[in-house]
């Protein structure tokens, strides 16, 4: 009797991701993986480092630098780019600041993340990438929870979810007119217990805000804010010392942290398996309305 051949969950989801970054090579003339420095990023560009293994990615990264980053994000990001020996496009907010494209938004709430969408259309145009590769997964947020593996942009760069093409037998439909462009999600299937458990598999190295360390942090609307020179203190708001993590990394001034003795890949894998709230739920403007998200998506966000 022949012995049979199983795979586990985390390899068919590896073998999936694998996949559609091969069919994104085939398929298209210029694609870029759209890295942030978070783990969903890392884990994509991981999972395409198999995918062409032993060549070298044949993808470019795109971060959209907004200017308020974790400083232990953009060190990790220009480390991880020096040992791929890939190529770094970078595309800057202040410099959309400053060129009038975009106005940034007043008072103690004012965020850059909204102001990313024009800065990325410029990047994305001005580059000519006709797929830009994202870490987007369905479980993270409902609008998130719409996509297809290959999303569909208009000229424009807008998302209409109603217009999405169907992917029947995992056949991916990658054609466009000229100024259209794609957004493609190898990870759209894994939730975030799936990454933890892979990471921890393939000891993928993260940005040492994932795990528990002491900082300074200020209370607001249930999360922790990171203390930094954009933060803007109101009267009542008293700045503490605590042991946090971040679920999730965006822009220092909207990223909240949790309390959590969490300091290893083993302790965060435990500790999530035990949440009931999304890791976006400390994301300040995901909460500034009930579509937040979609809504920028719309306008053409990751």
């Amino acid at each position: 009797m022949m012995n049979k051949y199983y795979l586990n969950y985390l390899d068919e989801l590896e073998s999936e991701a694998i996949y559609i970054l091969r069919e994104v090579h085939a398929q298209f003339q210029n694609p870029v993986i759209l890295f942030s420095g978070g783990k969903d990023s890392i884990l994509v560009t991981h999972l395409a480092k198999k995918a062409f293994y032993p060549a070298n990615i044949p993808f470019a990264l795109m971060h959209v630098d907004t200017g308020h980053n974790f400083p232990e994000t953009i060190q990790f990001r220009d480390d991880l780019i020096e040992n791929l020996g890939a190529r770094l496009i970078v595309g800057s907010v202040q410099e959309s600041i400053d060129q009038g494209r975009v106005q940034e938004e007043k008072g103690k709430n004012a965020t850059r993340n909204a102001l990313q969408i024009t800065t990325l259309l410029d990047a994305i145009e001005s580059n000519k990438v006709d797929c830009a590769i994202g870490g987007g997964r369905r479980d993270e947020e409902k609008a998130r929870a719409k996509e297809r593996f290959f999303s569909h942009r208009d000229d424009f760069g807008q998302w209409d979810p109603k217009n999405q093409r169907p992917e029947l037998w995992n056949l991916l439909n990658g054609k466009h007119f000229e100024g259209e462009h794609f957004r493609a999600f190898p990870i759209s299937n894994w939730t975030e217990m799936d990454v933890w458990n892979y990471i921890k598999r393939e000891n993928i190295e993260i940005p040492s805000l994932y795990f528990a360390h002491e900082r300074e942090v200020v209370l607001r609307n249930g999360s922790w804010i990171p203390n930094s020179e954009y933060l803007q203190l109101e009267d009542h708001e008293e700045i503490l010392t605590k042991k946090i993590r971040f679920r999730t990394l965006g822009d220092i001034t909207i990223t909240g942290g949790i309390e959590s003795d969490a300091d290893t890949l083993e302790k965060i894998a435990l500790e999530v398996s035990a949440m009931r709230q999304t890791e976006r739920g400390n994301r300040t403007d995901d909460k500034r309305s009930e579509t937040a998200m979609e809504d920028r998506k719309r306008e053409g966000y990751f």
